[in-house]
């Protein structure tokens, strides 16, 4: 006679889909990565042998041919596809910032986003959405046709007016409308420090949903002006923008003096921290909640870029 089955039984049967599951995403991210990589250099071979050389239509017809012969039991040389691996090497090859991320994401999504999107920073936005959220081929076609680039460049910040051309757009995205920090497992009713305090304990989740190009700076950052100390909530360096990054937390509704206190934490940053190399820091004001008009007009003079969004923990 057997065994009776322990009643642990279960939460070993759990533990080992668990790791099993894990062991399958692992594995198909490792497979992905290795597709990807021998896209690119099938794409970088044509262009290299191409360079010099009258190669055209026909030549490529024939690699195909060639290829699905050789390898019969293996799909994607097919002519169309030849050609977008020539086409994907030629869009990242000069981008040392999107090489390593285009790898993240699907080949199907990858020509999603090479064939919809306009430039380098809108595909680098849609990249790192599909790699966050583990978009579908179909919902990436969703969210490029329903703008969400161009509306997250039209977030509450005064950046049109104060920030340079050259990194408008990029310090836009570096500022979402929203952030949502339900990892910090925060009760309904908490206090700006308990959320600060949270943020710490668990920082590489929160650098992540800002963004993934923050580091790190200070909690409670001093100022000492006059003989008199200020405090930062938050100091962030973000490496793609080259500039300091200043987050004040707050638990209720924006209110418009909020920016004026920013703009002091700016100058005195610009001031007596940023470097000589380095670009005019940013300030985010996070708040629970926020009036758009009454957040239009707080920032219609201010000096100093800032961004008010909405932080849901």
């Amino acid at each position: 006679m057997s065994n009776p089955i322990p009643e642990e039984y279960s939460n070993l049967l759990v533990e080992v889909k668990q790791r099993i599951r894990s062991a399958q995403y692992e594995a198909l991210k490792a497979v992905n990565k290795e597709l990807i990589a021998l896209y690119w250099d099938i794409g970088r071979i044509i262009i290299t042998r191409q360079q010099g050389a009258s190669w055209g239509k026909s030549v490529v017809e024939q690699l195909a041919k060639d290829l699905q012969a050789e390898f019969p039991g293996i799909s994607g040389f097919s002519v169309r596809n030849i050609w977008n691996m020539r086409s994907f090497y030629v869009a990242y090859s000069q981008n040392e910032k999107l090489q390593p991320l285009v790898a993240e994401i699907g080949w199907t999504h990858n020509l999603v986003i090479l064939e919809k999107c306009k430039d380098d920073l809108e595909r680098e936005f849609y990249i790192r959405m599909t790699r966050k959220f583990g978009w579908t081929k179909n919902v990436l076609i969703h969210q490029i046709e329903n703008q969400t680039y161009e509306k997250t460049l039209l977030n509450q910040t005064n950046f049109d007016q104060v920030v340079s051309e050259e990194i408008r757009n990029q310090a836009k995205l570096a500022v979402k409308d929203e952030y949502i920090f339900d990892f910090l497992e925060l009760g309904d009713e908490h206090s700006e420090r308990q959320l600060e305090q949270g943020i710490l304990a668990r920082v590489e989740p929160f650098l992540q949903e800002m963004g993934g190009m923050f580091t790190f700076v200070g909690s409670q950052y001093r100022l000492e002006i006059d003989d008199e100390e200020f405090f930062i909530d938050l100091v962030l360096y973000h490496r793609s923008l080259k500039c300091l990054v200043a987050i004040e937390l707050k638990i209720g509704k924006f209110l418009p003096e909020y920016v004026g206190k920013m703009q002091f934490y700016l100058a005195v940053l610009d001031d007596k921290v940023k470097l000589a190399d380095e670009n005019p820091s940013i300030g985010i004001i996070l708040c629970k909640s926020k009036k758009k008009t009454i957040v239009e007009y707080a920032l219609r003079e201010s000096n100093k870029p800032i961004g008010v969004v909405g932080a849901l923990a």
